[in-house]
């Protein structure tokens, strides 16, 4: 792509309001490779603020890509919190051997989690068949075809047994604050998936008793929080039967990752 053609792109996606417009416009040409026709349409439907992870199907996740589709919430940086804190509290690699994840969109946590765990085999649940469908293409690509089974379902509903580790991204956003999302967000990503009720809370509700049945003992669960949430989920995981949650922040200082023990162990 001519320095020319770049610079007129990162013009564009500046005025779109594009963080780092240079940087997308060449992430951008690099995915074109040299078709000057494809690389225009695809900067300008980024400049609509369509998600470059949409427009270029993949997505980086802790040491893992990942594809990617408008059915899933597009993996972030934030979630690899989650990891971390299933990792300071399960040290043990080879102790945990039965992982689920609960509204597993493209698969990205529980991938990098058996990425962690060699021992493990899990489980990805997603109520929409595409998600569960993208989720299964990345564990093969990832090399976790063996390892891992992705199923269609309301939360763990038709679910039984133990797990050693529960990891959870449930929809957290207030349902009247998505149209104020930034709108790549708001406008692309799938709304189940970010609509987590008047309160924000209506999903750990229904996820919190659910988790403590299928825990198992020396087992932990991880649940990503958003903004402020700490206080409102402790409250619940209480009322659920659970000890008060142990707080990990992410890089930014936000407590993002609650992790409840099992209070049979």
């Amino acid at each position: 792509m001519t320095p020319e053609r770049l610079a007129a792109a990162a013009a564009l996606l500046r005025r779109a309001g594009i963080d780092n417009p240079r940087r997308e416009a060449r992430w951008i040409a690099e995915f074109a490779g040299g078709n000057a026709e494809l690389f225009t349409a695809i900067v300008a439907r980024r400049a609509g603020r369509e998600p470059l992870a949409f427009l270029l199907g993949r997505q980086d996740f802790r040491h893992l890509e990942v594809a990617v589709s408008p059915a899933t919430l597009i993996p972030r940086a934030d979630s690899e919190t989650l990891i971390a804190a299933a990792l300071a509290t399960l040290p043990n690699r080879s102790a945990v051997r039965r992982i689920l994840d609960l509204g597993t969109g493209t698969g990205c946590l529980l991938l990098a989690a058996l990425g962690e765990y060699p021992e493990a085999f899990g489980v990805g649940i997603d109520l929409v068949p595409a998600a569960a469908e993208l989720a299964a293409g990345n564990a093969a690509a990832c090399g976790f075809a063996g390892r891992a089974a992705f199923l269609c379902g309301n939360w763990a509903a038709a679910l039984a047994g133990c797990f050693d580790l529960v990891l959870c991204n449930p929809p957290y956003v207030e349902s009247a604050a998505i149209d104020g999302l930034m709108p790549e967000v708001a406008r692309f990503e799938p709304r189940s998936a970010l609509d987590g009720g008047a309160d924000g809370l209506a999903a750990y509700r229904a996820l919190l008793p659910e988790v403590l049945r299928l825990l198992a003992s020396a087992g932990a669960a991880v649940f990503e929080l958003g903004i402020g949430q700490a206080e409102a989920f402790a409250a619940l995981a209480l009322e659920a039967g659970f000890a008060p949650p142990v707080l990990h922040a992410d890089p930014a200082g936000i407590a993002r990752a609650a992790v409840l023990k099992s209070p049979r162990g």
